[in-house]
């Protein structure tokens, strides 16, 4: 009885000992998708102005991705933001096209209720140190907006696809996306 007692009691104790271990190894098991690639000898990182040169004309649409896009690697915090004269690397974007197409057409007028707008970014991202270039690539971006209040829906969707391209951007640099 007392064997049977003390055997439980072990028993009872070992696994104790072996979840609260097991929850500390679970826990030191996490995954990240941000700062998982990038190269060790890079700290920091110049954004210069995004360029439009979609002929959209839309405006304020440069400062709009350059803010969003260095808040986007302050809050991320992977690599630190500095002129290029002190950057490790360099973050250059382009608008290569913002073009707006009616998405869904109603009636017998065959008047657009819907339309998409679809922005593109030429992105080439380069190692100053190494002088090399990292990638070099086109991300896109697109959002649907309803022409019934047009200058609001079209607003909300131009900011909508800046939200959704810088974290794109983001990813592409810090992930290796």
């Amino acid at each position: 009885m007392i064997f049977n007692k003390m055997k439980s009691n072990f028993i009872s104790t070992l696994i104790s000992i072996l979840l609260f271990a097991s929850m500390f190894i679970v826990q030191s098991c996490s995954y990240s998708f941000t700062g998982a690639s990038v190269a060790s000898h890079l700290k920091t990182i110049s954004i210069p102005i995004v360029k439009d040169k979609s002929g959209s004309g839309e405006p304020n649409l440069e400062n709009n991705l350059t803010n969003e896009l260095i808040q986007k690697f302050i809050d991320d915090n992977t690599l630190a933001i500095s002129e290029k004269a002190n950057a490790d690397a360099f973050l250059e974007c382009v608008v290569t096209s913002l073009p707006d197409s009616p998405e869904a057409v109603t009636g017998t007028n065959e008047k657009a209720t819907l339309r998409r707008l679809t922005m593109s970014i030429k992105v080439v991202y380069k190692d100053l140190i190494k002088k090399k270039t990292i990638f070099e690539r086109t991300i896109s971006e697109y959002s649907t907006y309803d022409t019934q209040n047009f200058v609001e829906s079209r607003n909300a969707a131009i900011l909508s696809i800046v939200d959704k391209i810088t974290e794109d951007i983001l990813l592409a640099v810090v992930s290796n996306w």
